[in-house]
């Protein structure tokens, strides 16, 4: 079988980090009854339970966003919204799929969740709160754009919970900010990141973009530098892509061009790559294809880390994603439907799908091999099989481009492998999903 993705060059349009899989594209409206079998069902002994809310409001859309987001909406609209997505965990939380869990980790994404104010903030959490407590939970992350943070409103995040403070800085340089539209500047990322100190938050997370428009190598380069000097607790790096429903694209479409204007994929991973090697200097551990942390032993990532192990998600909000015993959905994809779904008293379901077992095991070596080694102990105890052995087609053609090795124990992919790995792991893709459209 030819390589299922070949080596890229320049930045076309299109979904490049694999987040899932089988592929979105797979999960449709006549399995959402399949979501109705799996609320029913108790939950597998073990399994941890999460939940994840999509706060969509921002003051800008940022000219590569391509997740659901609203800059338009007042505050009585951003309240019902808030109203309904505690209607949403109240539905969920008399579900016989819950089995008397409590969430082992909460995750408020956007959008930008700090664009709350401190009065939503406290009631939205306390209502959360209420019908499913938080008081076991390892993790509390909270998604913030620097220019929406006072002192007040950070002290009313860590007052409520949260543990995890991810920090979407992106860049450091106010021009390259502004062209990429993004809502908050440079003199703001210091001060927000000061004071989030002070305040003592266990971890705080950096955000940073390798391949932003006009982004140079003398940037980058003081990205980086200020960014270690900041010291955060953890740094995410992600390489610029071009999904289908950005305004980067849409450009693109109306002028005619197939190549968007950012750096090609080469130069973003000599970027990242440049990134890890200083971080490690400065003693960071590179912990995923994404992220590098200060402590290893006491700087992790919950929500990830389950998720790629199969736990289960409570997905609220618009277009949101949820995993709940083997069965994937989302909900409905913009604000309308999805309000009129709850004001009807109905779950916004929009579209579904259930792996079989050879697609869960898909999933799983997917997903952990964005970690840089995944143990075949683990999978023989958890899928009764040898990866090696059942994977040996995908895993020589890995092989092939000395990016991987492999031992009784581990399959670890090299530097090199791990910052290509979301083109990698098309190698384990079933063949009905190799050509298909990712999302």
């Amino acid at each position: 079988m030819p390589a299922a993705n070949p080596v890229e060059k320049k930045t076309t349009v299109g979904n490049y980090f694999v987040s899932n899989y089988p592929p979105f594209s797979f999960w449709k409206p006549e399995r959402v009854s399949e979501v109705y079998a799996a609320l029913k069902r108790p939950p597998a002994p073990g399994t941890p339970l999460g939940v994840y809310l999509h706060i969509p409001f921002c003051r800008k859309r940022c000219h590569f966003c391509y997740f659901r987001v609203y800059t338009d909406k007042d505050a009585s609209a951003i309240k019902a919204y808030l109203d309904l997505a505690v209607r949403e965990l109240e539905l969920y939380a008399k579900q016989p799929f819950i089995g008397g869990r409590k969430p082992q980790f909460i995750y408020f994404g956007g959008g930008t969740p700090s664009y709350l104010s401190e009065s939503q903030l406290r009631q939205l959490t306390d209502q959360m709160k209420a019908l499913l407590p938080w008081d076991q939970a390892e993790e509390v992350t909270f998604e913030c754009e620097p220019g929406t943070l006072t002192d007040h409103k950070l002290q009313t995040i860590r007052d409520v919970g949260v543990t995890r403070l991810s920090l979407g800085v992106e860049n450091f340089d106010d021009h390259i900010l502004e062209i990429n539209g993004r809502a908050h500047r440079s003199k703001e990322i210091r001060r927000a990141y000061d004071f989030a100190r002070e305040l003592g938050f266990p971890q705080i997370n950096i955000d940073l973009i390798a391949g932003m428009v006009e982004e140079t190598d003398e940037n980058w380069r003081e990205c980086v530098r200020k960014t270690i000097e900041l010291s955060p607790d953890s740094v995410t790096i992600y390489q610029m892509e071009i999904p289908y429903n950005t305004k980067i694209y849409q450009e693109m479409k109306a002028e005619g061009k197939l190549v968007a204007p950012v750096a090609d994929w080469e130069t973003k991973r000599a970027w990242v790559t440049y990134a890890f090697s200083e971080l490690e200097k400065a003693g960071y551990t590179i912990a995923s294809g994404y992220t590098a942390v200060k402590a290893p032993e006491r700087t992790h990532f919950v929500y990830r880390d389950s998720l790629w192990r199969g736990a289960d998600l409570i997905g609220l909000g618009v277009a949101s994603f949820s995993h709940i015993g083997g069965t994937h959905f989302q909900n409905q994809h913009d604000f309308e439907p999805y309000m009129a779904k709850l004001q009807a008293g109905e779950l916004p379901v929009y579209r579904a799908l259930t792996p079989n077992e050879e697609e869960r095991l898909i999933r799983e070596i997917v997903l952990q091999f964005k970690l840089g080694r995944i143990s075949r102990s683990y999978f023989k105890r958890k899928f009764g099989v040898d990866i090696v052995q059942k994977f040996a087609e995908p895993l020589a053609q890995i092989q092939s481009e000395c990016v991987l090795e492999i031992d009784n124990e581990w399959l670890r992919l090299t530097r090199g492998g791990l910052l290509e790995v979301d083109r990698l792991v098309h190698e384990f893709f079933l063949p009905q999903h190799r050509t298909a459209r990712y999302a």
